[in-house]
């Protein structure tokens, strides 16, 4: 069969034409209507060109780790475990690397069962897997807004309709949460899961209040709900006091001294050691922990035991002081991360001053900006990228593809100093010659006696002040210009589900080839011992 190739090269990373696609179109699932390519897909790709200024990835900084310890890990692994380490291992992972889990858990103060972890091929296969596991067609699931852009795709693979709930500086709203729960039920719908980030949130770097994270679990708790806690940074913490993670609070409220009821868990060594290394895992109850094992066979058989084995290794290190290498090195990402963070802020007031408001986060690797209501980011970004520099437009972090059109999703961590100053100063001209543009525009409507429409204004994007027509709740902490006048909402408003419960298929075209959103027309696992 003669197989037609688009693009250049290789061909790799080209995307099929209308006709190469009409050709295998009778072949392919229902369910591929719904799948979306991840803003992620482009973004990455960015990281292979020197002469982008990318501060769009989730990427930490790699060049941190020491090569020759690198080095000399891999060559532990080689002199002592070479079979081993080429060989297939548990679905539910190796207990060497079961046991690093449980140490960074304790470190987080939250206790787990070595007998409920599973190892998975980073963080990304736990959401898949749980959305593998309860997930049909049209079920529900209650997610942050704006959310995780690398979690949409898949919420979409799985034709789930997502309700997302906007957030302030206290994260997700649990009085918006608790009337999104009560209208579904009205319709007579349950969700199958809440997804949350918690911790210095992705995209917005905001976090859950304690108060909210407490109602969180209770609300879980009354109404039987499952809870997956996304939480790759928590401890990538840069200032103020840590907070208990949502899995140690319902274990708590649990009362039997064990594990948790209804929180599943993810979480990965991608932040605090090397994305490189694909290695995460999930802590969950048991028989939602059969589930996902049953779900990752079918998936890869198990993760790489090279990797585990690696990781193994590197826990067992210790300094000088008798101190985990490990931690010692998390405490020079953080204190590298808390200088990048505050660069960036400070180039963000010098170059998007009152045309942006953006959020402060305490950990993590990301603020959140959001422009001028008629600047739309998507957009934005085509002219950026002639400037040698990307970012994540907000509609990746938006099921219906078209919200926080006018945000931005910044990453200051994987940046070196020099480039985070010149990156934002770049995008900073550009969006000046946009704003000088539209500006233009609009005079020449108005010169000519035509109606200048008034800019459509998304839903206030977490982290974010809604306008003054739309106060809400506390806003998150932010630098730039804020918004005069604030007003209550109305009581209409108020009874109204911040945002509306999205399908991921529903009337999506077939293979959606664009790498970033366009603009719309307006018994328990038991782990056998592997030493």
């Amino acid at each position: 069969m003669n197989r037609p190739r688009s693009g250049a090269g290789d061909g790799r990373g080209a995307r099929p034409t209308a006709h190469e696609i009409a050709r295998y179109e009778a072949l392919f699932a229902a369910r591929t209507r719904s799948m979306k390519s991840s803003a992620m897909r482009e973004m990455m790709a960015l990281t292979e060109r020197p002469d982008v200024i990318s501060l769009a990835g989730g990427l930490p900084d790699t060049s941190t780790f020491d090569p020759r310890l690198y080095a000399a890990l891999m060559a532990q692994v080689a002199d002592g475990s070479t079979a081993r380490a080429l060989q297939y291992g548990p679905t539910e992972g190796m207990s060497a690397a079961v046991e690093c889990v449980v140490e960074v858990m304790a470190a987080e103060a939250t206790s787990v069962d070595s007998d409920e972890v599973i190892i998975t091929t980073g963080g990304q296969q736990v959401i898949d897997l749980v959305c593998k596991a309860l997930i049909d067609p049209g079920d529900v699931i209650v997610a942050e807004a704006p959310t995780y852009p690398g979690a949409v795709p898949t919420f979409g693979a799985y034709e789930a309709q997502v309700a997302q709930i906007e957030m302030d500086g206290e994260g997700m709203p649990i009085d918006a949460l608790e009337r999104t729960l009560d209208a579904l039920q009205a319709e007579g719908r349950t969700p199958k899961f809440i997804y949350t980030i918690p911790n210095f949130q992705n995209p917005g770097g905001v976090t859950m209040s304690l108060a909210r994270r407490r109602r969180l679990v209770e609300v879980a708790r009354e109404r039987e709900l499952l809870v997956l806690e996304d939480n790759p940074y928590g401890l990538l913490r840069y200032e103020g006091e840590p907070l208990p993670t949502l899995y140690s609070l319902d274990a708590e409220a649990e009362g039997t001294g064990g594990a948790a009821d209804l929180v599943i868990y993810l979480g990965t060594f991608s932040k605090i050691l090397s994305p490189g290394l694909r290695l995460g895992w999930a802590v969950a109850p048991r028989p939602v922990l059969e589930k996902l094992n049953l779900g990752k066979q079918g998936s890869d058989l198990c993760s790489s035991p090279v990797t585990q084995l690696f990781v193994s290794a590197y826990f067992k290190q210790r300094g000088a002081d008798g101190s985990a290498v490990w931690s010692d090195y998390l405490e020079e990402l953080k204190l590298l991360y808390r200088r990048r963070r505050d660069l960036m802020l400070e180039a963000l007031d010098e170059h998007f001053g009152e045309r942006a408001r953006w959020t402060r986060p305490q950990g993590g690797l990301f603020v959140w900006a959001t422009l001028e209501d008629h600047i739309d980011t998507t957009d934005l970004l085509a002219h950026a990228r002639r400037e040698g520099v990307a970012f994540v437009p907000g509609r990746a972090a938006y099921m219906d593809g078209h919200s926080g059109a006018s945000s931005m999703r910044l990453n200051f961590a994987g940046v070196p100093d020099a480039d985070i100053r010149e990156g934002i100063r770049r995008i900073g001209r550009v969006l000046a010659q946009q704003v000088r543009l539209l500006g233009t525009l609009s005079g020449s409507l108005k010169s000519a006696g035509g109606a200048v429409p008034a800019p459509h204004r998304e839903p206030a994007a977490k982290g974010e002040r809604e306008p003054a027509a739309k106060g809400g709740h506390e806003p998150v902490t932010e630098h730039g210009r804020e918004h005069a006048a604030e007003q209550q909402r109305s009581p209409e408003e108020s009874r109204r589900a911040p945002q509306g419960v999205e399908s991921a298929g529903e009337g999506a075209p077939l293979a959606d080839v664009v790498a970033l959103p366009r603009r719309q027309d307006q018994e328990s696992v038991r782990r056998r011992r592997d030493r």
